[in-house]
């Protein structure tokens, strides 16, 4: 009986098949979910890095204003007439301010 057992599994076979599936689903983990999300970090980056006085954003708590002052982490923000906040750039939103800035595109 263990004879038979032996005889009816290829030698090889089943270790290179399971590196092989390894590889593709690596590759496609990699592929898929790994590299958009570091494109997106560098777009991210990038557009934070480039913020300028003027610009009109979004936070990520959903408060909307116009950049007034801009240094190296930080930027300030008026939010009301007589009303200026303090915030890091990384509390800026990319998407929101986008999406902002398409709707007011569109009125």
């Amino acid at each position: 009986m263990l004879s038979i057992l032996l005889q009816a599994k290829p030698e090889g076979a089943f270790p290179m098949q399971s590196i092989v599936m390894m590889v593709l689903i690596f590759g496609v983990f990699y592929f898929f979910m790994i590299r958009p999300q570091q494109k997106k970090q560098k777009e991210l980056k990038k557009y934070r890095e480039n913020l300028q006085k003027g610009d009109a954003v979004v936070t990520i708590g959903s408060i909307h204003g116009k950049i007034i002052e801009v240094k190296d982490t930080t930027v300030t923000i008026k939010i009301a007439e007589s009303t200026e906040i303090k915030l890091e750039k990384s509390a800026i939103s990319m998407d929101a301010t986008s999406q902002f800035a398409a709707q007011q595109g569109a009125k």
